[in-house]
């Protein structure tokens, strides 16, 4: 393996990025931590993205998955690739 970055998901909404990153610098350095936010509330949307310095780091924390953080049980996996596609458009109308 020689991915570095992983999902986090199911987090209570009060995680904050200090906290994920008390809980997951146990497994590796941490390059980035983005815990993904509403836009307009600015509230938790209960999932993260973890980039570990080293793929080392990302493979040992995927231990965690299923564990208990905050009373819930997260899900910690691979993070997968974007393809770049972007937000996929509806239909909309035509005549």
């Amino acid at each position: 393996m020689n991915q570095t970055k992983i999902y986090v998901g199911n987090l209570p909404f009060q995680t904050t990025s200090e906290d994920l990153e008390a809980t997951f610098s146990a497994y590796g350095n941490i390059a980035e931590c983005k815990l993904i936010t509403d836009r307009e509330t600015g509230r938790s949307k209960g999932f993260a993205f973890i980039t570990f310095a080293e793929a080392s780091g990302a493979e040992a924390a995927l231990k965690l998955d299923g564990t208990d953080l905050g009373g819930r049980q997260i899900r910690v996996n691979l993070a997968k690739e974007d393809r770049g596609g972007g937000r996929r458009g509806g239909g909309g109308f035509r005549q």
